[in-house]
């Protein structure tokens, strides 16, 4: 089945400075004295040479996303060539981790760059402010990070732009009699001992050149994306390595590389020669803005990478659900509260070594993806083809071979432990997931009551009708038909003993009454009395004590006001009984042949309509119809992806859509008058049942199931079955507060009363 899409809103200009600001971090700033203290002035060239190199990745990975435009990247390759499987989770789970240490270590420096300018700033609050901002601005839409790159990308070219030509041109600048003091770029004698210096310089600076793989990663989002992706890819990897070469060739022949040797203020250190006074804050400033882009474009490829697993089912569903505004929401609150955490406790530095090993393992295996593919699939659509493959695809697994022969064996030692730790959580997940869901389903299948409290011989009988169905579709499921007999607290002992044989033979008529209506239905029941201060606390003392019950079904109460409505037993009942609630609005019930659930977010409430549905429809051999209705105008595209949601709320709910179900989406002024809408459309085959999940509003004192709930049950003109799955009340609650102001308007009608 196809899978919901991320929207398309990234054009070639935030690409980019996606790419290349991204990629262009803090490293800059702190690897070019590393690199002079490895290599002497020959760094310049190994820096060169780094990204020479990194153009067979590049090309490689454009070839890869323009063949798959889609999330995940390497993951998405790997996954194609070798199918879903351990390498394929592996891949994608050490983009994600990689991406998410590599964000929260940005921030950190962030943090620490600031406390310059700021000394009494405290360093974690600071950094998880600021992942919280890139976080609100992953959520409401790629554009917007897109945007914010562009702002912040073209401040940090800028500086570094002035730093390069005013090094090379001003005096006190770049003199090649200081780049060259020793006669020759190469310190070292012999030509081996250079050239392993050289290795080992690009060794250390590799992974400064990578970043165009968050290019990759959006690949769904990006506009046009067989011009756009390999553009974006190629001419961001160009302005970094021009950036990359020509700063570290003003800052090593400005200062004798002899003095920078392993320092981490190489660029600010040579910017005060020949920009004294505000030159050494404008290239502080710079690499603050250097770490703010990898924040950014880290955090939107670690939730990328976390949708994309969890599309394919190595990570929990939730993860790839979508928000208004087309973006995974839950998938970047998860990675968002992950990097806090991780900058929070510390661990920056220590989780920076799996960063680095991380992106080397993916790259390697990506490089290697392709030559698969290109085997496999020969005649497979590549809106770009890599010249010279497979020279490409074995260059890059040989410069990743290399990176590794050099990398700190610190790194390797992490990288190898958060594989095998990988390893064991996949073949542990989907067994312990197997497990909790048999567990569920066999709770729910211990709880073989439906309880009718029965108040009205007018509503006992298509309460009875329904609970029996739903009772057939389930093994062992009986129906306690209870009856409450009201008594005062204030009464004194002998007054209810005097009153109660009166009122158990009124209850007890009503009983038998019932009685007679269940036993035409084959469904085990029996009839039960209870004596206490209210209707509706003799329920609750019924179900709350007990672990069987299932449901309770009542009828609709009928019109009521505000004030009314507080005191209800419906209500009571509705907050505060620890089992599902269900009420019946008939309309005078008979065959079920047809029955309409309306669909909106797909939560737990919705997902209960839609089972209870299916359990009547199949004993009653009726069809369904799954409507999910926008109120707003759309093009096609947002129409084909509500289509889409539609579907996967329905297959999340039955694990596929079953042969009796039918989608569709459809567009209205208002979600109440679309439903009634679709009823009156629908008269070759007319609705007989509505089946509704109750709104976030039903935790409230002015609803019972949500004002679009209440409005539909008093205006259908077929019966209406609205249901309200148990939750904690707490977490009710939440939810309403941050739904409440989404809710649509209610028509002028009185939704409680239909009048």
């Amino acid at each position: 089945m196809s899978k919901r899409r991320l929207k398309r809103q990234l054009n070639l200009g935030q690409v980019v400075m996606l790419g290349t600001a991204g990629t262009i971090a803090a490293e800059i700033f702190v690897l070019t004295g590393h690199a002079a203290g490895i290599a002497g002035p020959a760094a310049v060239l190994a820096l060169l040479i780094a990204g020479l190199l990194s153009y067979s990745v590049a090309l490689n990975y454009c070839e890869l996303a323009t063949t798959y435009p889609v999330t995940g990247g390497a993951l998405t390759y790997v996954r194609e060539a070798w199918g879903t499987n351990l390498l394929s989770f592996l891949v994608g789970s050490l983009d994600c981790l990689s991406s998410t240490f590599y964000s929260a270590l940005s921030a950190v420096g962030f943090a620490y760059s600031l406390q310059v300018f700021i000394p009494v700033l405290p360093i974690v609050p600071t950094a998880i402010v600021v992942i919280g901002v890139f976080v609100l601005l992953n959520i409401l839409g790629v554009s917007k990070v897109g945007n914010t790159q562009i702002i912040l990308g073209g401040i940090l070219l800028l500086c570094i732009g002035i730093y390069t030509v005013s090094g090379l041109i001003l005096p006190g600048g770049f003199r090649w009699e200081v780049f060259n003091a020793s006669g020759s770029i190469f310190i070292y004698p012999g030509f081996w001992a250079n050239l392993a210096r050289i290795l080992a310089t690009i060794a250390l600076v590799y992974n400064a050149y990578v970043g165009f793989e968050v290019i990759a990663d959006d690949a769904e989002e990006i506009k046009d994306p067989n011009r756009n992706i390999p553009l974006g890819i190629l001419i961001s990897l160009t302005l970094v390595t021009l950036f990359y070469v020509l700063a570290a060739l003003v800052t090593l022949g400005t200062i004798p590389w002899r003095q920078l040797a392993g320092s981490e203020t190489a660029l600010t250190d040579a910017v005060g020669r020949f920009l004294p006074g505000w030159g050494v804050p404008m290239m502080a400033f710079a690499g603050m803005i250097a770490t703010l882009t990898s924040v950014n474009t880290a955090m939107l490829s670690a939730t990328r990478e976390a949708f994309t697993l969890s599309r394919d089912g190595l990570l929990p569903r939730s993860l790839s659900r979508q928000g208004r505004f087309r973006t995974p929401y839950v998938a970047i609150l998860v990675i968002g509260a992950i990097i806090c955490f991780v900058a929070a406790i510390g661990l920056v530095d220590f989780l920076s070594y799996i960063s680095s090993s991380g992106y080397l393992f993916v790259l390697f295996w990506a490089s290697l993806a392709m030559v698969r593919l290109r085997k496999l699939y020969p005649d497979l659509k590549r809106p770009f083809k890599v010249p010279l493959f497979p020279l490409t695809a074995y260059l890059a697994a040989a410069s990743c071979f290399l990176i590794i022969a050099f990398t700190h064996w610190r790194a390797l030692l992490f990288g190898a432990g958060v594989i095998t730790a990988g390893g064991i959580f996949y073949y542990l997940y989907r067994p312990i997931v197997r497990v909790m869901a048999a567990r569920t389903i066999a709770l729910e299948l211990a709880k073989d009551r439906i309880v009718i409290p029965v108040a009205n011989p007018r509503t006992a009988e298509s309460l009875l009708r329904v609970a029996t169905i739903i009772a057939q579709a389930s093994e062992d499921t009986n129906i306690c038909i209870l009856t409450v007999m009201p008594t005062a607290a204030d009464l004194e002992q002998s007054t209810i003993k005097r009153l109660l044989p009166r009122l158990a033979s009124r209850q007890k008529a009503l009983l038998d009454q019932a009685a007679r209506i269940a036993q035409t239905q084959n469904v085990p029941f029996y009839t039960k009395m209870r004596a206490a201060t209210s209707i509706s606390q003799g329920i609750l003392d019924e179900v709350n004590g007990q672990t069987d019950v299932k449901l309770i079904l009542m009828g609709w109460p009928g019109p009521l006001d505000s004030q009314q409505l507080s005191g209800n037993p419906v209500k009571v009942l509705l907050q505060k009984a620890h089992t599902n609630v269900a009420v019946l609005r008939d309309r005078g019930l008979g065959k079920v042949r047809h029955v309409l659930v309306p669909v909106g977010g797909g939560g737990l409430h919705t997902r209960m309509a839609l089972r209870l549905a299916y359990e009547i429809a199949v004993k009653s051999g009726a069809q369904i119809t799954a409507l999910h209705l926008f109120t707003t105008p759309v093009d096609t595209e947002e129409i084909e992806d509500q289509s889409l949601l539609l579907r996967e709320i329905v297959e999340d709910a039955f694990h596929s859509v079953p042969p009796i179900v039918t989608t569709r989406v459809a567009q209205a002024a208002s979600v109440q008058e679309g439903i009634l809408a679709e009823v009156a459309r629908n008269q070759r085959q007319p609705y007989d049942l509505i089946v509704m999940g109750a709104a976030e509003e039903w935790i409230s004192d002015t609803r019972l199931f949500g004002a679009i709930d209440d409005w539909v049950a008093g205006q259908a003109p077929c019966s209406v079955l609205l249901v309200r799955r148990y939750e904690p009340v707490a977490i009710s609650w939440l939810r309403w507060q941050v739904k409440m102001k989404k809710q649509p308007p209610v028509p002028a009608t009185d939704a409680l009363t239909g009048e």
